[in-house]
């Protein structure tokens, strides 16, 4: 998949979107992931995702986040902006969400469904000081993970079946399902059999809940 946007704006894109997060945490004490869907509702992450050079570069990302919640008809005296010389793992989930979008280019609306806070918060104290890449390739194993999962389960909410009627239906253990779905076991490696049976009663391609 092709890079969001050029490379020039990427650093200031990271920054500026881990100040946002920053900010909307520490000095308006925000819950992150409501500020970040206000980041989409407002249409800031349309603009900043395509690499918008007044949205990503051209300003800070406390004013951003200001900017954001205007839109969104949130009217406020809000505080002055942070001052820091370190930065937390607050800042962490905006800047490497920035790098995240900008290497796969997937919408911040479809990542902020998959992809939470508290995800990004676990993985802080083990990858905040490794390299960005390496820190983004786990990012993108789990929304790989996780989007497959949202798959599955969309395709069996589609046709109005529960996890128990898929189970009788496709043959595959109930339990087995279950860890299908949230993730505890990887389908990938499921036998060919259960995946063509799934496949099979959801009326969908194997590919299309394994890839």
């Amino acid at each position: 998949m092709s890079c969001a946007f050029r490379e020039t704006y990427l650093f200031d894109a990271m920054r500026n979107l881990g100040e946002m997060t920053e900010y909307a945490h520490d000095a308006c004490d925000a819950d992150i992931d409501n500020a970040l869907r206000c980041f989409v509702i407002s249409g800031y992450a349309d603009r900043f995702g395509h690499g918008d050079p007044r949205v990503v570069a051209g300003i800070s990302g406390t004013e951003l986040y200001i900017r954001i919640m205007e839109k969104c008809g949130v009217l406020r005296e809000w505080p002055r902006a942070l001052i820091r010389y370190k930065t937390d793992e607050q800042y962490w989930v905006g800047y490497i969400l920035a790098m995240f979008q900008w290497r796969t280019g997937i919408p911040f609306r479809s990542i902020i469904n998959v992809i939470k806070t508290e995800d990004l918060y676990r993985m802080y104290p083990a990858l905040h000081t490794a390299s960005d890449d390496r820190a983004v390739d786990s990012v993108v194993e789990l929304y790989q993970k996780r989007a497959i999962v949202s798959r599955l389960q969309e395709y069996r909410k589609m046709l109005g079946m529960t996890q128990s009627s898929l189970s009788k239906s496709s043959g595959v253990n109930l339990r087995t399902l279950q860890q299908y779905e949230i993730g505890d076991k990887d389908i990938r490696k499921a036998s060919v059999d259960k995946v063509l049976a799934l496949s099979n009663v959801l009326h969908c391609y194997p590919e299309d809940i394994i890839q």
